[in-house]
Protein backbone atom coordinates (compact mmCIF):
# COMPACT_ATOMS: atom_id res chain seq x y z
CA UNK A 1 0.00 0.00 0.00
CA UNK A 2 1.32 3.54 -0.67
CA UNK A 3 2.72 5.69 1.81
CA UNK A 4 2.94 9.47 2.11
CA UNK A 5 4.14 11.99 4.65
CA UNK A 6 2.00 13.76 6.42
CA UNK A 7 3.01 17.23 8.52
CA UNK A 8 0.79 19.42 10.68
CA UNK A 9 1.03 21.77 13.37
CA UNK A 10 -0.88 21.89 16.19
CA UNK A 11 -0.78 25.12 18.99
CA UNK A 12 3.18 24.72 17.87
CA UNK A 13 3.57 21.11 18.37
CA UNK A 14 4.92 18.92 14.92
CA UNK A 15 3.56 16.34 14.09
CA UNK A 16 4.68 13.91 11.23
CA UNK A 17 4.55 9.98 9.83
CA UNK A 18 4.55 7.71 7.56
CA UNK A 19 0.95 6.30 6.87
CA UNK A 20 -1.78 5.12 4.60
CA UNK A 21 -3.98 7.08 2.78
CA UNK A 22 -6.86 5.43 4.48
CA UNK A 23 -5.75 7.03 7.52
CA UNK A 24 -7.13 10.34 8.47
CA UNK A 25 -4.42 11.20 11.63
CA UNK A 26 -1.76 8.82 10.81
CA UNK A 27 1.20 10.64 12.29
CA UNK A 28 3.77 9.74 14.60
CA UNK A 29 4.32 12.42 17.68
CA UNK A 30 7.74 13.81 16.78
CA UNK A 31 10.55 15.88 18.60
CA UNK A 32 10.86 18.61 15.90
CA UNK A 33 9.91 21.61 18.05
CA UNK A 34 12.70 24.32 19.39
CA UNK A 35 11.44 23.27 23.38
CA UNK A 36 13.68 21.57 25.72
CA UNK A 37 13.69 18.18 25.13
CA UNK A 38 12.83 15.78 28.12
CA UNK A 39 15.73 12.91 28.14
CA UNK A 40 14.51 10.99 31.42
CA UNK A 41 12.66 8.79 28.56
CA UNK A 42 14.77 5.51 27.93
CA UNK A 43 14.23 4.82 24.35
CA UNK A 44 12.07 7.83 22.84
CA UNK A 45 13.29 11.74 23.82
CA UNK A 46 10.23 14.12 23.40
CA UNK A 47 9.77 17.76 23.15
CA UNK A 48 7.83 19.67 25.41
CA UNK A 49 4.49 21.55 24.80
CA UNK A 50 4.22 24.09 27.35
CA UNK A 51 1.66 24.32 29.77
CA UNK A 52 -1.11 27.11 29.26
CA UNK A 53 -0.50 30.31 31.85
CA UNK A 54 -3.36 32.47 33.09
CA UNK A 55 -3.32 35.66 31.31
CA UNK A 56 -6.66 37.75 31.13
CA UNK A 57 -9.48 35.29 29.96
CA UNK A 58 -11.80 34.65 32.78
CA UNK A 59 -14.23 31.92 33.55
CA UNK A 60 -17.80 32.95 34.40
CA UNK A 61 -19.11 31.46 37.72
CA UNK A 62 -20.42 28.46 37.94
CA UNK A 63 -22.35 28.32 41.15
CA UNK A 64 -25.73 29.50 42.04
CA UNK A 65 -25.18 32.64 44.29
CA UNK A 66 -27.46 31.07 47.33
CA UNK A 67 -28.61 32.86 50.03
CA UNK A 68 -28.25 32.27 53.87
CA UNK A 69 -30.42 29.29 54.91
CA UNK A 70 -33.19 29.27 57.79
CA UNK A 71 -31.64 27.72 61.41
CA UNK A 72 -34.71 25.23 60.29
CA UNK A 73 -33.37 24.68 56.83
CA UNK A 74 -29.64 24.04 58.45
CA UNK A 75 -31.10 21.40 61.12
CA UNK A 76 -32.32 19.32 58.32
CA UNK A 77 -29.60 20.08 56.05
CA UNK A 78 -27.12 19.03 58.95
CA UNK A 79 -28.82 15.90 60.47
CA UNK A 80 -28.61 14.74 56.77
CA UNK A 81 -24.90 15.25 56.30
CA UNK A 82 -24.55 13.26 59.69
CA UNK A 83 -26.72 10.39 58.54
CA UNK A 84 -24.12 10.08 54.71
CA UNK A 85 -21.06 10.56 57.31
CA UNK A 86 -21.90 7.43 59.27
CA UNK A 87 -22.78 5.15 56.35
CA UNK A 88 -19.15 6.81 55.44
CA UNK A 89 -17.77 5.70 58.92
CA UNK A 90 -18.89 2.48 58.62
CA UNK A 91 -17.81 1.68 55.58
CA UNK A 92 -14.14 3.27 56.71
CA UNK A 93 -14.45 0.83 59.32
CA UNK A 94 -14.67 -1.79 57.50
CA UNK A 95 -12.48 -1.57 56.11
CA UNK A 96 -9.48 -0.34 57.98
CA UNK A 97 -10.47 -3.57 59.87
CA UNK A 98 -10.29 -6.28 57.92
CA UNK A 99 -8.62 -5.21 54.14
CA UNK A 100 -6.46 -2.42 55.02
CA UNK A 101 -3.75 -1.47 52.85
CA UNK A 102 -5.72 -4.55 50.26
CA UNK A 103 -7.45 -2.34 47.35
CA UNK A 104 -11.18 -3.47 48.38
CA UNK A 105 -13.29 -4.71 51.47
CA UNK A 106 -15.72 -7.92 50.42
CA UNK A 107 -18.07 -6.48 53.36
CA UNK A 108 -20.17 -9.49 53.75
CA UNK A 109 -17.64 -11.94 54.05
CA UNK A 110 -15.06 -9.27 56.18
CA UNK A 111 -12.78 -10.33 53.14
CA UNK A 112 -10.39 -8.59 50.73
CA UNK A 113 -8.85 -8.19 47.40
CA UNK A 114 -6.87 -6.23 45.38
CA UNK A 115 -8.17 -5.60 41.46
CA UNK A 116 -6.50 -2.69 40.82
CA UNK A 117 -2.79 -3.03 41.25
CA UNK A 118 -2.83 -3.71 45.27
CA UNK A 119 -1.72 -0.39 45.73
CA UNK A 120 -4.25 0.17 48.63
CA UNK A 121 -7.16 1.57 46.40
CA UNK A 122 -9.72 2.13 49.20
CA UNK A 123 -7.62 4.15 51.05
CA UNK A 124 -5.85 6.13 48.52
CA UNK A 125 -9.19 7.36 46.66
CA UNK A 126 -10.66 7.82 50.70
CA UNK A 127 -7.93 10.14 51.46
CA UNK A 128 -9.88 13.39 50.05
CA UNK A 129 -13.25 12.34 51.65
CA UNK A 130 -11.80 12.17 54.86
CA UNK A 131 -10.63 15.87 54.88
CA UNK A 132 -13.94 16.73 53.38
CA UNK A 133 -15.41 14.88 56.17
CA UNK A 134 -13.40 16.37 58.67
CA UNK A 135 -12.10 12.83 59.79
CA UNK A 136 -8.16 14.23 60.86
CA UNK A 137 -6.97 11.67 62.98
CA UNK A 138 -8.39 8.86 60.23
CA UNK A 139 -6.69 11.08 57.70
CA UNK A 140 -3.25 10.86 59.95
CA UNK A 141 -3.31 7.01 59.82
CA UNK A 142 -3.43 6.97 56.10
CA UNK A 143 -0.52 9.86 55.70
CA UNK A 144 1.65 7.25 57.90
CA UNK A 145 0.79 4.07 55.31
CA UNK A 146 1.60 5.95 52.42
CA UNK A 147 4.93 5.04 53.57
CA UNK A 148 4.81 1.50 53.15
CA UNK A 149 3.53 1.80 49.86
CA UNK A 150 5.26 1.84 46.92
CA UNK A 151 4.45 3.07 43.81
CA UNK A 152 7.65 2.87 41.73
CA UNK A 153 6.67 -1.17 41.52
CA UNK A 154 3.89 -3.14 41.20
CA UNK A 155 2.96 -6.79 42.70
CA UNK A 156 1.67 -7.31 38.99
CA UNK A 157 2.82 -7.94 35.80
CA UNK A 158 0.41 -5.80 34.10
CA UNK A 159 -1.21 -1.89 34.67
CA UNK A 160 -4.25 -0.43 34.00
CA UNK A 161 -2.85 3.03 33.61
CA UNK A 162 -6.50 4.26 33.33
CA UNK A 163 -7.93 3.13 36.42
CA UNK A 164 -4.29 3.78 38.18
CA UNK A 165 -4.58 7.18 36.86
CA UNK A 166 -8.57 8.61 38.29
CA UNK A 167 -8.03 6.51 41.28
CA UNK A 168 -4.68 6.38 42.98
CA UNK A 169 -2.59 9.87 40.77
CA UNK A 170 -5.88 11.78 41.37
CA UNK A 171 -6.49 11.37 44.76
CA UNK A 172 -2.85 11.55 45.85
CA UNK A 173 -3.18 15.06 44.23
CA UNK A 174 -6.54 16.12 45.67
CA UNK A 175 -5.55 15.26 49.13
CA UNK A 176 -2.69 17.87 48.18
CA UNK A 177 -4.55 20.11 46.92
CA UNK A 178 -7.13 20.30 49.89
CA UNK A 179 -4.56 20.50 52.31
CA UNK A 180 -2.29 23.11 51.12
CA UNK A 181 0.51 21.27 50.28
CA UNK A 182 0.98 21.04 53.80
CA UNK A 183 1.58 16.71 53.63
CA UNK A 184 4.62 17.02 51.40
CA UNK A 185 4.37 12.66 51.64
CA UNK A 186 1.03 12.74 49.01
CA UNK A 187 3.20 15.30 46.66
CA UNK A 188 6.22 12.97 46.81
CA UNK A 189 3.99 9.44 46.18
CA UNK A 190 2.01 11.26 43.74
CA UNK A 191 5.47 12.52 42.22
CA UNK A 192 6.59 8.75 42.56
CA UNK A 193 3.58 7.29 40.95
CA UNK A 194 3.75 9.55 38.05
CA UNK A 195 7.41 8.75 37.39
CA UNK A 196 6.59 5.25 37.24
CA UNK A 197 2.94 5.64 34.69
CA UNK A 198 5.24 8.66 32.66
CA UNK A 199 7.17 5.30 31.43
CA UNK A 200 3.95 3.91 30.07
CA UNK A 201 3.82 6.81 27.72
CA UNK A 202 7.78 5.98 26.14
CA UNK A 203 6.39 4.89 23.14
CA UNK A 204 7.60 6.03 19.41
CA UNK A 205 4.15 8.13 19.26
CA UNK A 206 4.37 8.82 22.76
CA UNK A 207 0.69 7.62 23.09
CA UNK A 208 0.66 5.25 26.24
CA UNK A 209 0.32 1.56 26.54
CA UNK A 210 -3.14 1.27 28.61
CA UNK A 211 -2.91 -2.24 29.60
CA UNK A 212 0.87 -1.55 30.75
CA UNK A 213 2.82 -4.38 31.02
CA UNK A 214 5.68 -2.30 33.53
CA UNK A 215 8.27 -5.07 33.47
CA UNK A 216 8.96 -4.85 30.10
CA UNK A 217 9.58 -1.37 29.80
CA UNK A 218 11.43 -1.10 33.09
CA UNK A 219 14.33 -4.12 31.61
CA UNK A 220 14.63 -2.38 28.61
CA UNK A 221 12.35 -3.57 25.86
CA UNK A 222 10.67 -1.46 24.09
CA UNK A 223 7.38 -0.18 24.42
CA UNK A 224 4.31 -0.19 21.53
CA UNK A 225 1.22 2.07 22.25
CA UNK A 226 -2.43 -0.11 22.32
CA UNK A 227 -3.39 -1.52 19.29
CA UNK A 228 -6.59 -1.68 20.93
CA UNK A 229 -8.26 0.71 23.44
CA UNK A 230 -10.69 2.35 24.93
CA UNK A 231 -12.31 5.77 24.33
CA UNK A 232 -12.74 6.75 28.04
CA UNK A 233 -9.09 4.88 28.86
CA UNK A 234 -7.29 7.12 26.03
CA UNK A 235 -8.89 10.22 26.89
CA UNK A 236 -9.70 10.40 30.48
CA UNK A 237 -6.02 10.77 32.00
CA UNK A 238 -5.41 14.79 31.45
CA UNK A 239 -7.10 16.32 34.90
CA UNK A 240 -4.66 14.18 36.59
CA UNK A 241 -1.52 14.84 34.59
CA UNK A 242 -2.32 18.89 34.20
CA UNK A 243 -2.93 19.44 37.86
CA UNK A 244 0.95 17.64 38.75
CA UNK A 245 2.12 20.10 35.82
CA UNK A 246 0.42 22.96 37.44
CA UNK A 247 1.38 21.96 41.10
CA UNK A 248 5.35 21.10 40.45
CA UNK A 249 5.98 23.26 37.56
CA UNK A 250 6.84 20.43 35.75
CA UNK A 251 5.56 20.40 31.97
CA UNK A 252 6.12 17.14 30.93
CA UNK A 253 2.77 15.40 32.28
CA UNK A 254 0.94 18.38 30.55
CA UNK A 255 3.15 17.47 27.29
CA UNK A 256 2.06 13.64 27.61
CA UNK A 257 -1.58 14.11 27.85
CA UNK A 258 -1.67 16.98 25.68
CA UNK A 259 -0.36 15.23 22.72
CA UNK A 260 -2.96 13.06 23.62
CA UNK A 261 -5.61 15.25 22.85
CA UNK A 262 -4.30 16.84 19.85
CA UNK A 263 -5.07 13.36 18.17
CA UNK A 264 -8.67 13.53 19.65
CA UNK A 265 -9.26 16.79 17.72
CA UNK A 266 -7.83 15.89 14.92
CA UNK A 267 -10.09 12.93 14.56
CA UNK A 268 -13.33 14.35 16.20
CA UNK A 269 -14.78 15.59 13.09
CA UNK A 270 -13.22 12.73 10.74
CA UNK A 271 -15.84 9.84 12.13
CA UNK A 272 -19.09 8.51 11.02
CA UNK A 273 -20.75 11.22 13.37
CA UNK A 274 -18.63 14.21 13.24
CA UNK A 275 -18.09 15.26 17.01
CA UNK A 276 -18.03 11.88 18.61
CA UNK A 277 -15.58 9.19 18.74
CA UNK A 278 -16.61 5.33 18.40
CA UNK A 279 -15.11 3.13 21.03
CA UNK A 280 -12.30 2.02 19.77
CA UNK A 281 -9.23 3.22 19.52
CA UNK A 282 -6.12 2.06 17.71
CA UNK A 283 -2.83 4.00 19.81
CA UNK A 284 -0.29 2.88 17.29
CA UNK A 285 -2.04 3.83 14.07
CA UNK A 286 -3.72 6.65 15.46
CA UNK A 287 -7.23 5.76 14.34
CA UNK A 288 -10.36 5.26 15.82
CA UNK A 289 -11.99 2.18 14.20
CA UNK A 290 -15.39 0.19 14.95
CA UNK A 291 -19.32 1.56 14.61
CA UNK A 292 -19.88 2.11 18.00
CA UNK A 293 -20.95 5.44 19.65
CA UNK A 294 -22.07 6.47 23.19
CA UNK A 295 -21.60 8.70 25.95
CA UNK A 296 -22.30 5.28 28.30
CA UNK A 297 -19.69 3.34 29.56
CA UNK A 298 -16.04 2.80 27.99
CA UNK A 299 -16.59 6.29 26.21
CA UNK A 300 -17.83 8.25 29.14
CA UNK A 301 -15.30 10.20 31.18
CA UNK A 302 -13.08 11.47 27.47
CA UNK A 303 -16.65 13.88 26.99
CA UNK A 304 -16.64 14.76 30.35
CA UNK A 305 -12.79 16.15 30.50
CA UNK A 306 -13.23 18.53 27.81
CA UNK A 307 -15.46 20.71 29.89
CA UNK A 308 -13.00 19.97 33.13
CA UNK A 309 -10.30 20.78 31.62
CA UNK A 310 -10.77 23.55 30.20
CA UNK A 311 -11.76 24.99 33.45
CA UNK A 312 -8.43 23.66 35.06
CA UNK A 313 -6.41 25.62 32.68
CA UNK A 314 -8.41 28.59 33.43
CA UNK A 315 -10.04 28.94 30.39
CA UNK A 316 -6.85 29.67 27.99
CA UNK A 317 -7.16 27.00 25.81
CA UNK A 318 -9.78 27.34 23.17
CA UNK A 319 -9.08 23.90 22.16
CA UNK A 320 -11.06 22.37 24.85
CA UNK A 321 -13.59 24.79 24.12
CA UNK A 322 -13.87 23.59 20.94
CA UNK A 323 -13.62 19.86 21.09
CA UNK A 324 -16.96 20.64 24.04
CA UNK A 325 -19.23 22.32 21.74
CA UNK A 326 -18.52 19.63 18.59
CA UNK A 327 -19.20 16.68 21.08
CA UNK A 328 -22.21 18.37 22.92
CA UNK A 329 -24.02 19.29 19.55
CA UNK A 330 -23.56 16.04 17.79
CA UNK A 331 -24.93 14.33 21.49
CA UNK A 332 -27.80 16.84 21.20
CA UNK A 333 -28.12 16.33 17.39
CA UNK A 334 -27.38 11.97 17.45
CA UNK A 335 -27.86 10.51 21.05
CA UNK A 336 -30.56 12.55 22.98
CA UNK A 337 -33.97 10.77 23.36
CA UNK A 338 -37.41 11.36 25.20
CA UNK A 339 -38.31 8.66 27.78
CA UNK A 340 -42.68 7.80 27.20
CA UNK A 341 -43.30 8.82 30.63
CA UNK A 342 -47.31 7.81 31.81
CA UNK A 343 -46.95 11.08 33.96
CA UNK A 344 -45.78 13.20 30.93
CA UNK A 345 -42.31 14.25 33.15
CA UNK A 346 -40.19 15.90 30.71
CA UNK A 347 -37.12 13.70 30.43
CA UNK A 348 -34.31 12.95 28.44
CA UNK A 349 -32.13 10.19 28.01
CA UNK A 350 -28.73 9.40 26.06
CA UNK A 351 -29.32 6.21 23.82
CA UNK A 352 -26.30 4.74 21.51
CA UNK A 353 -25.91 4.05 17.70
CA UNK A 354 -24.20 1.57 15.88
CA UNK A 355 -24.02 0.98 12.11
CA UNK A 356 -24.65 -2.33 10.73
CA UNK A 357 -21.25 -3.84 9.07
CA UNK A 358 -22.42 -5.03 6.35
CA UNK A 359 -25.36 -2.44 5.32
CA UNK A 360 -24.12 0.76 7.09
CA UNK A 361 -27.55 0.97 8.42
CA UNK A 362 -27.39 3.51 11.31
CA UNK A 363 -29.54 2.14 14.01
CA UNK A 364 -30.30 3.70 17.19
CA UNK A 365 -30.80 2.03 20.82
CA UNK A 366 -33.16 3.44 23.06
CA UNK A 367 -30.75 2.22 26.20
CA UNK A 368 -29.75 4.26 29.61
CA UNK A 369 -27.51 2.83 32.14
CA UNK A 370 -26.44 3.96 35.36
CA UNK A 371 -23.10 5.12 33.92
CA UNK A 372 -24.85 7.97 31.59
CA UNK A 373 -25.99 9.96 34.52
CA UNK A 374 -23.23 11.48 34.75
CA UNK A 375 -23.95 13.39 31.44
CA UNK A 376 -26.51 15.92 33.37
CA UNK A 377 -23.40 17.58 35.37
CA UNK A 378 -21.27 17.39 32.54
CA UNK A 379 -23.74 19.64 30.93
CA UNK A 380 -24.73 21.80 33.42
CA UNK A 381 -21.52 22.22 33.62
CA UNK A 382 -20.86 22.95 29.99
CA UNK A 383 -23.42 25.37 30.08
CA UNK A 384 -22.13 27.86 32.45
CA UNK A 385 -18.89 27.20 31.67
CA UNK A 386 -19.51 28.25 27.82
CA UNK A 387 -22.29 30.83 28.05
CA UNK A 388 -24.64 27.74 26.54
CA UNK A 389 -28.15 28.41 28.87
CA UNK A 390 -30.41 26.54 26.60
CA UNK A 391 -28.38 23.56 27.26
CA UNK A 392 -28.86 24.45 31.21
CA UNK A 393 -32.56 22.64 30.49
CA UNK A 394 -31.33 19.89 28.83
CA UNK A 395 -28.99 19.33 31.75
CA UNK A 396 -32.04 19.55 34.43
CA UNK A 397 -34.05 16.86 31.96
CA UNK A 398 -31.15 14.89 32.03
CA UNK A 399 -30.68 15.07 35.63
CA UNK A 400 -34.61 14.04 36.17
CA UNK A 401 -34.39 11.27 33.42
CA UNK A 402 -32.55 9.42 36.53
CA UNK A 403 -34.12 10.61 39.35
CA UNK A 404 -37.31 8.96 37.46
CA UNK A 405 -35.27 5.74 36.66
CA UNK A 406 -34.37 5.29 40.58
CA UNK A 407 -38.17 5.86 41.39
CA UNK A 408 -39.43 3.34 38.98
CA UNK A 409 -37.91 0.17 40.53
CA UNK A 410 -39.33 -1.44 43.86
CA UNK A 411 -36.19 -0.98 45.52
CA UNK A 412 -35.93 3.15 44.70
CA UNK A 413 -32.13 2.21 43.12
CA UNK A 414 -31.83 2.94 39.32
CA UNK A 415 -30.12 -0.81 37.94
CA UNK A 416 -26.56 -0.69 36.04
CA UNK A 417 -28.79 -0.69 32.32
CA UNK A 418 -31.92 -0.55 30.87
CA UNK A 419 -33.78 0.16 27.82
CA UNK A 420 -36.51 2.60 27.41
CA UNK A 421 -39.81 3.14 24.87
CA UNK A 422 -39.29 6.46 23.83
CA UNK A 423 -39.09 9.23 21.38
CA UNK A 424 -36.11 10.41 19.54
CA UNK A 425 -37.60 13.03 16.92
CA UNK A 426 -39.94 14.92 18.70
CA UNK A 427 -40.70 17.96 21.22
CA UNK A 428 -42.66 15.61 23.05
CA UNK A 429 -42.97 11.68 24.14
CA UNK A 430 -46.86 10.95 24.96
CA UNK A 431 -47.73 8.12 26.20
CA UNK A 432 -49.08 5.41 24.48
CA UNK A 433 -49.50 2.02 25.80
CA UNK A 434 -49.50 -0.09 22.26
CA UNK A 435 -46.12 1.41 21.53
CA UNK A 436 -45.15 0.26 24.97
CA UNK A 437 -46.19 -3.53 23.71
CA UNK A 438 -44.37 -2.67 19.88
CA UNK A 439 -41.55 -1.47 21.56
CA UNK A 440 -40.98 -4.58 23.74
CA UNK A 441 -41.94 -6.85 20.38
CA UNK A 442 -39.61 -4.70 18.36
CA UNK A 443 -42.65 -4.19 16.08
CA UNK A 444 -41.97 -1.10 14.20
CA UNK A 445 -44.28 1.78 15.09
CA UNK A 446 -47.47 1.57 13.16
CA UNK A 447 -48.74 -1.67 13.29
CA UNK A 448 -51.87 -2.68 15.19
CA UNK A 449 -50.82 -5.89 17.36
CA UNK A 450 -53.32 -8.89 17.34
CA UNK A 451 -54.82 -9.89 20.37
CA UNK A 452 -52.85 -12.87 21.26
CA UNK A 453 -49.30 -10.71 20.96
CA UNK A 454 -50.85 -7.97 23.12
CA UNK A 455 -51.52 -11.11 25.92
CA UNK A 456 -48.41 -12.34 25.54
CA UNK A 457 -46.90 -8.81 26.16
CA UNK A 458 -48.76 -8.97 29.38
CA UNK A 459 -47.09 -12.02 29.99
CA UNK A 460 -43.21 -10.79 29.51
CA UNK A 461 -44.10 -7.31 31.58
CA UNK A 462 -45.69 -9.49 35.18
CA UNK A 463 -42.59 -12.28 33.97
CA UNK A 464 -39.90 -9.77 34.09
CA UNK A 465 -41.10 -6.88 36.36
CA UNK A 466 -41.25 -4.34 33.77
CA UNK A 467 -42.66 -0.90 34.84
CA UNK A 468 -44.26 1.31 31.83
CA UNK A 469 -42.11 2.20 29.76
CA UNK A 470 -38.80 0.01 30.46
CA UNK A 471 -38.54 -2.58 27.73
CA UNK A 472 -35.99 -4.70 29.24
CA UNK A 473 -34.01 -4.26 32.33
CA UNK A 474 -30.82 -5.69 30.30
CA UNK A 475 -28.44 -5.46 33.81
CA UNK A 476 -30.45 -5.48 37.07
CA UNK A 477 -27.44 -4.85 39.48
CA UNK A 478 -26.16 -1.67 41.75
CA UNK A 479 -22.70 -1.84 42.29
CA UNK A 480 -22.84 1.41 44.54
CA UNK A 481 -22.55 3.97 41.78
CA UNK A 482 -22.03 7.63 42.31
CA UNK A 483 -23.09 8.95 38.18
CA UNK A 484 -26.76 10.18 39.18
CA UNK A 485 -25.95 11.71 43.00
CA UNK A 486 -22.87 13.74 41.08
CA UNK A 487 -25.04 15.05 38.28
CA UNK A 488 -27.83 15.60 41.02
CA UNK A 489 -24.75 17.53 43.56
CA UNK A 490 -23.38 19.74 40.53
CA UNK A 491 -27.10 20.76 39.37
CA UNK A 492 -28.07 21.46 42.79
CA UNK A 493 -24.85 23.70 42.76
CA UNK A 494 -25.42 25.35 39.69
CA UNK A 495 -29.21 25.99 40.04
CA UNK A 496 -29.95 25.97 43.79
CA UNK A 497 -33.18 24.20 43.55
CA UNK A 498 -33.51 22.39 46.74
CA UNK A 499 -35.89 19.81 44.99
CA UNK A 500 -32.60 17.87 44.26
CA UNK A 501 -31.58 18.21 47.73
CA UNK A 502 -35.26 15.84 48.51
CA UNK A 503 -34.28 13.27 45.73
CA UNK A 504 -30.89 12.99 46.90
CA UNK A 505 -31.95 12.20 50.55
CA UNK A 506 -34.62 9.89 48.82
CA UNK A 507 -31.96 8.01 46.87
CA UNK A 508 -29.43 7.97 49.77
CA UNK A 509 -32.57 6.58 52.53
CA UNK A 510 -32.97 3.65 50.15
CA UNK A 511 -29.11 2.82 49.22
CA UNK A 512 -29.06 2.54 53.10
CA UNK A 513 -31.81 0.28 53.52
CA UNK A 514 -30.85 -2.15 50.52
CA UNK A 515 -27.17 -2.45 50.23
CA UNK A 516 -26.26 -1.44 54.40
CA UNK A 517 -23.82 -4.98 55.38
CA UNK A 518 -22.38 -5.91 59.23
CA UNK A 519 -19.07 -4.04 57.63
CA UNK A 520 -19.92 -1.83 54.97
CA UNK A 521 -22.30 -1.39 51.88
CA UNK A 522 -22.55 -4.38 49.44
CA UNK A 523 -23.80 -4.26 45.46
CA UNK A 524 -27.54 -5.71 44.62
CA UNK A 525 -27.50 -8.12 42.84
CA UNK A 526 -31.42 -6.66 41.39
CA UNK A 527 -33.08 -3.45 41.95
CA UNK A 528 -36.36 -4.71 41.25
CA UNK A 529 -36.62 -7.09 43.76
CA UNK A 530 -36.87 -5.49 47.57
CA UNK A 531 -35.67 -9.14 48.88
CA UNK A 532 -32.47 -9.24 46.85
CA UNK A 533 -29.39 -11.01 47.29
CA UNK A 534 -26.06 -8.72 47.87
CA UNK A 535 -23.16 -9.28 46.30
CA UNK A 536 -19.85 -9.31 48.03
CA UNK A 537 -18.01 -6.57 46.78
CA UNK A 538 -17.81 -2.45 47.47
CA UNK A 539 -15.91 -0.91 45.21
CA UNK A 540 -13.16 2.04 46.03
CA UNK A 541 -15.41 4.23 44.27
CA UNK A 542 -18.50 4.47 47.32
CA UNK A 543 -16.37 6.05 49.60
CA UNK A 544 -14.35 7.97 46.72
CA UNK A 545 -17.65 9.26 44.61
CA UNK A 546 -21.21 7.93 45.89
CA UNK A 547 -21.15 9.02 49.63
CA UNK A 548 -18.72 12.37 48.88
CA UNK A 549 -21.26 13.40 46.75
CA UNK A 550 -24.43 12.73 49.34
CA UNK A 551 -22.50 14.16 51.44
CA UNK A 552 -21.56 17.50 49.88
CA UNK A 553 -25.05 18.26 48.75
CA UNK A 554 -25.82 18.72 52.37
CA UNK A 555 -23.07 21.01 53.11
CA UNK A 556 -22.45 24.35 52.97
CA UNK A 557 -22.12 25.73 49.10
CA UNK A 558 -18.60 26.92 49.91
CA UNK A 559 -17.18 23.84 50.43
CA UNK A 560 -15.61 22.29 47.31
CA UNK A 561 -17.48 24.98 45.63
CA UNK A 562 -17.78 24.50 41.74
CA UNK A 563 -15.68 28.06 41.18
CA UNK A 564 -12.84 26.66 43.12
CA UNK A 565 -12.82 23.25 42.34
CA UNK A 566 -13.03 20.73 38.89
CA UNK A 567 -13.73 17.10 40.25
CA UNK A 568 -11.63 14.31 38.12
CA UNK A 569 -14.30 11.08 37.17
CA UNK A 570 -13.50 9.54 40.04
CA UNK A 571 -14.56 12.40 41.94
CA UNK A 572 -11.48 14.43 42.96
CA UNK A 573 -11.24 17.63 43.77
CA UNK A 574 -8.80 19.94 41.93
CA UNK A 575 -8.19 23.14 42.42
CA UNK A 576 -8.35 25.26 39.56
CA UNK A 577 -7.36 28.86 38.34
CA UNK A 578 -10.24 31.45 38.35
CA UNK A 579 -9.86 34.25 36.48
CA UNK A 580 -12.72 36.95 37.34
CA UNK A 581 -13.33 39.77 34.87
CA UNK A 582 -11.83 42.74 35.71
CA UNK A 583 -14.21 45.70 36.39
Amino acid sequence: MALFLASISFSGLTLSSETSHESHCGYILAAKSTENTIRSSRTCPVSLIPIPKATSTFIPQIQYQFSPETETDRLERTKRQLAVKMAFKHSWNGYKTHAWLWDELSPISAGHQSPLGGWAATLIDSLDTLIIMDLHEEFDVCLQALHDIDFSTSRFPIVNVFETTIRHLGGLISAYDLTKGKDYILLEKALELAEFLYEAFDTPNRMPQMRWQWIRTIFGSSTLPSKSTLLAEIGSLSLEFTRLSQVTGDPKYFNAVQRITEVLHCTQNQTRLPGLWPLSFDAQALQFSGSYFTVGGMADSTYEYLVKEYLLLGGQSEQYRDMYISAMEAIKKNLLFRGMDRHRQDILFAGNIRFDTKSGEEIFEYQTEHLKCFLGGMVGLGSRAFGRPDDLSIAQKLVNGCIWAYDLMPTGIMPETLHISGCRKSDSCEWEEEKWFRDILGWPDGTELPTNLREATRLIIQNNGLQPPILEVADPKYRLRPEAIESIFILYRITGDKSLQSAAWRMFQNIEQYTKVKYGYAALKDTRDTRATKLDAMESFWLAETLKYFYLIFSDPEIISLDEYVLNTEGHPFKYIHVSPTV
